[in-house]
């Protein structure tokens, strides 16, 4: 993807093919953002920002690092469909712990445990806009480097108003949700062994994906109801 480290020239060139990555990577990173915002919202307030900051930076790293590799990468069969259950194991694990408040851990295992999320969240989800941004930076990695480092003010700024949205609006996390699972079911559908055995069309394409929104929002009601029913179990045994 990249050939070489390019050459730090400032001229209109350079910043245009800038703007061109931060627009991109904007555009690309709103599933990053949902994943983000999903994470930190069962920290304690005093640490949101941390798992925020902490979390887009680890993220922009990895756009970095995997640029090198992604064109290959995304030949490889079979790693779309393990991406893709990745991602839906996520959806449902950040849509139950969204809706629960778990003070058991402390505060830096929460972050840590945070970050560790919407990093592998990322892994699997950014082989695609690697791809793109890698493409407009024209080899260039000091242009790759300046461009996404200018993009984490803005998905620092997307996940905190996506945080405050959840806390106020609750239904926002099953839309959230809902679009990480279409992201799943879409990286699967899209793995080479799936797309040159099927050969899918557009609709049974939207078939798949819809099956797996449903999939992650049931799945993730079902395991609320009954971890919300071992807490009141707990409970009453205590009570006794």
């Amino acid at each position: 993807m990249l050939e070489s480290f390019g050459r730090l020239i400032i001229d209109t060139d350079f910043l245009a093919s800038l703007v061109n990555i931060v627009i991109i990577n904007l555009i690309l990173s709103g599933d990053n953002a949902v994943v983000i915002a999903m994470a930190v919202r069962s920290l304690p307030e005093e640490h949101r920002k941390k798992g925020i900051i902490f979390g887009s930076a680890a993220a922009v790293i990895l756009r970095v690092v995997l640029t090198f590799f992604t064109a290959r990468l995304l030949q490889v069969y079979y790693l779309k469909i393990i991406g893709g259950i990745l991602i839906i194991w996520i959806a449902v694990r950040l849509f139950v712990d969204g809706n629960t408040d778990e003070d058991s851990e402390t505060g830096s295992n929460t972050v840590m445990q945070a970050v560790r999320l919407i990093t592998i969240a990322d892994i699997t989800m950014a082989a695609d806009n690697t791809l793109a941004v890698g493409g407009a930076s024209h080899g260039n990695f000091f242009l790759l480097l300046s461009g996404l480092g200018l993009s984490i003010p803005f998905v620092i700024f997307a996940s905190n108003l996506l945080l405050l949205i959840m806390d106020k609006y609750p239904i926002v996390i099953f839309i959230s949700a809902a679009i990480l699972g279409n992201v799943g079911g879409e990286m699967i559908v899209e793995d080479p062994v799936i797309a040159d055995a099927l050969n899918p069309d557009e609709m049974t394409k939207f078939s798949i994906q819809f099956l797996f929104v449903i999939g992650v929002i049931m799945t993730g009601l079902y395991m609320r109801w009954r971890l919300t029913r071992m807490k009141k179990a707990i409970i009453v045994g205590q009570d006794k």
